[in-house]
């Protein structure tokens, strides 16, 4: 698994709607789609991004951007 340059946390790699990688914490993260708002942003494994509420039954599932939780975020983002 990848692990950030910054701060050493595992990430993944999800590639975006517009052919961008992104980088995600690796949790999955169950959630009830709640599109066009909701408390959680989420990136889904086929690269889109969903809003939605935390739903543990769900089948649904997303990961955070790990510039959500990163200490150096603001460093690494690409302008």
């Amino acid at each position: 698994m990848a692990k950030c340059k910054s701060c050493g946390a595992e990430i993944i790699w999800i590639k975006t709607k517009d052919k961008k990688a992104m980088p995600c914490n690796p949790q999955k993260i169950h959630y009830k789609n709640t599109f066009p708002s909701g408390p959680l942003t989420l990136i889904t494994p086929d690269g889109r991004i969903a809003k939605g509420t935390l739903d543990l039954d769900s089948d649904s599932y997303g990961y955070e951007s790990h510039f959500a939780t990163c200490p150096a975020a603001e460093i690494l983002r690409r302008r």
